[in-house]
């Protein structure tokens, strides 16, 4: 079983290629503003320097958000297109449910990614990775409220929040061992969980 995963919820580009339960290869970097333009050439090049074809990939799992709006729609793109023209199963996490999984030894993780004005996009996962309070757009100072009781737990985030917390660097193979085996869904069904509307959307709304 070889698996492509595909993250692409912010400037970075997480990606990686899983076979038969061994990571071969992976990218971390950040492309910021040009992401859109070096995504499938690493892809590319992740698939060539392991010897393999495009249709040698059996699965993809990629992010669905939250996250960067265009980021998200860069992945999703490519792995629906992928998916469909080669008829290939697809599966999707959550950016915030990657987070939680790439971390351990806490009894509850807590990631979280800014959202601006206050509000964060962010989750509570328990040391089994299941859902405590499920992603969610929410204020920063109602997420800590929630988890003041919680022990053991760690906030995880790579942007500049005032906590104490963990940088989020993306264990692949945990990801894709914990995901692998949910279902595949009809790529034409995948959906992006943005979790709020955009401000062009937003801004309409309140015109209305």
């Amino acid at each position: 079983m070889t698996i492509l995963y595909l993250d692409t919820s912010s400037s970075f580009l997480y990606a990686g290629i899983v076979k038969d339960d061994s990571l071969l290869a992976s990218v971390n970097k950040n492309f910021g503003h040009d992401l859109s333009t070096n995504t499938l050439n690493e892809i590319r090049a992740l698939l060539e320097e392991n010897n393999l074809s495009p249709t040698d990939v059996d699965k993809i799992i990629t992010v669905n958000g939250p996250g960067s709006f265009t980021g998200i729609r860069i992945g999703l793109t490519i792995a629906k297109t992928y998916a469909w023209s080669l008829k290939k199963d697809i599966i999707v996490i959550s950016s915030l449910e990657a987070m939680a999984l790439s971390s351990s030894n806490h009894d509850y993780y807590i990631p979280l990614i800014d959202a601006r004005r206050g509000y964060v996009y962010a989750g509570i996962y328990n040391k089994n990775y299941e859902i405590e309070l499920k992603d969610q757009y929410i204020k920063l100072e109602d997420l800590i409220k929630k988890c003041d009781s919680l022990e053991n737990k760690i906030f995880i985030s790579n942007d500049n929040i005032e906590l104490n917390k963990e940088s989020y660097t993306p264990d692949i193979l945990k990801i894709v061992n914990h995901v692998k085996s949910r279902k595949s869904i009809n790529p034409h069904s995948v959906d992006a969980a943005y979790l709020k509307l955009t401000e062009a959307e937003e801004n309409k709304q309140k015109s209305e």
